[in-house]
Parts: structure tokens; C-alpha cells; sequence
């Protein structure tokens, strides 16, 4: 998984051996669970060595805790430039929102592994990293609210939306609408599964017939 910044010298290189590490656990814990996956095969599958793990991250618990920081950043990165890319191009705030949401199944596309991973993990109440996805989980949607928000405030959205609720479900729609696609309907293009999702915003979200 890409980083959204690099920086030079020691600390790129530091960097890019985190981005190894990422890639790794997110592939094996995707594959064979959190509990089953350990820090040497982390190491092997990374082509680091074991030590390389401890320098950079002091457990396996905080590696995937970062590992979920990373990710969840990657992925509100790319829904607030939709919304401000769209901003500058005189879009609506529907236009904005529809943005979003192709911003949103690009990402899963990319990171179908990472994302298989954080809708599991949202469904957890045991883990010591809770906390952590819960506040990561809030940055996502509260680009979508923000939206939302100014939507109300220009008249283009009613007032009577719930606004947490409905950029949750927004979200949520997208995780799982994507999920489904790569599961179960792979032979679908993006396009495709965008346009059923874009159709569904514009005829439910902004009341357009």
C-alpha cells in the first residue's frame, strides 16, 4: 500500500521497508487470520529479516494498528480530493458525492485485501487496536459528512437528513457494494459497478426522479 508522502534519505528508506511490511500482513492476515499469521512469516513474505519487524513496529499488534491507520488514511486521502478536485471543477455537491464514491471502489479495486480486512475488523468488539479503527473509521466519514453538510446549508440536500447516519450508509454501500462485486461478480468492469451505484445516489440522496 502506497504512502500518500515520502520524505528523503534514511527516513524514505524507512519508509519503503514499512510499505513492505504493510503489503505483507495485510496479505496474510487477510488470508489466514490475525492470530494464525506471525511476526517471522510477516518478516519472510516481506523479505525482511525478523528483527526488521521489531525495529519498525514493537509488535505485531502495533504493526496492524498502524497498518489500519495507513489504510483508512490512504483511503479518506482519496475521497477528500474527489470532493475538493470536483469543488474546483464547479461541481454539485451530488457530483461531489458521486466522486466519492468512485474514489471509493478505485481504492478497493487497489486494496481489495486491506479492505476485505477493515470490514472485519469492524465487526470485532475484542481487539486491542478498537479504539484506533473506531477513530480512523470517523476520519472517512466525516469527509462524506462535511459534503452532506454544505449540500444542506446550499438548499441541494434536504434538512431533513440525517447526516451521520446517511454518510455512514454512503460508505458503508460503497465497502459492501464493492465486496460483493469482487466476490461474487468479478466479471463486472468499475464503470459498470460505479454507474448502478451513481444511479442509486442520484434517484435516493438528492431526490431527482
Amino acid at each position: 500500500m502506497e504512502s500518500s508522502s515520502t520524505t528523503p534519505g534514511g527516513s524514505s528508506r524507512r519508509e519503503a521497508t514499512r510499505q513492505k511490511l504493510y503489503e505483507a500482513a495485510v496479505t496474510l492476515i487477510a488470508e489466514q487470520g490475525f492470530s494464525a499469521t506471525t511476526v517471522d512469516e510477516i518478516a519472510e513474505r516481506a523479505g525482511v529479516a525478523k528483527g526488521t519487524v521489531y525495529y519498525n513496529f514493537a509488535s505485531k499488534s502495533v504493526l496492524f494498528e498502524e497498518l489500519l491507520r495507513h489504510g483508512v488514511g490512504l483511503l479518506t486521502a482519496s475521497l477528500r480530493e474527489a470532493a475538493e478536485r470536483t469543488a474546483r471543477e464547479g461541481g454539485t455537491r451530488v457530483d461531489a458525492l458521486d466522486a466519492m464514491i468512485r474514489a471509493g471502489l478505485v481504492f478497493i479495486d487497489r486494496y481489495p485485501a486491506f479492505t476485505q480486512l477493515y470490514v472485519a475488523e469492524l465487526w470485532r468488539t475484542n481487539r486491542a487496536w478498537q479504539s484506533t479503527l473506531m477513530v480512523v473509521r470517523q476520519e472517512a466519514v466525516a469527509v462524506v459528512e462535511g459534503v452532506l453538510r454544505e449540500g444542506i446549508e446550499g438548499g441541494e440536500f434536504s434538512d431533513e437528513i440525517d447526516v451521520p447516519l446517511t454518510a455512514a450508509a454512503l460508505v458503508g454501500m460503497v465497502l459492501v457494494a464493492a465486496l460483493d462485486w469482487q466476490s461474487f461478480q468479478p466479471e463486472r468492469s468499475l464503470d459498470d459497478v460505479h454507474s448502478a451505484l451513481s444511479r442509486l445516489l442520484q434517484g435516493r440522496v438528492s431526490g431527482r426522479p
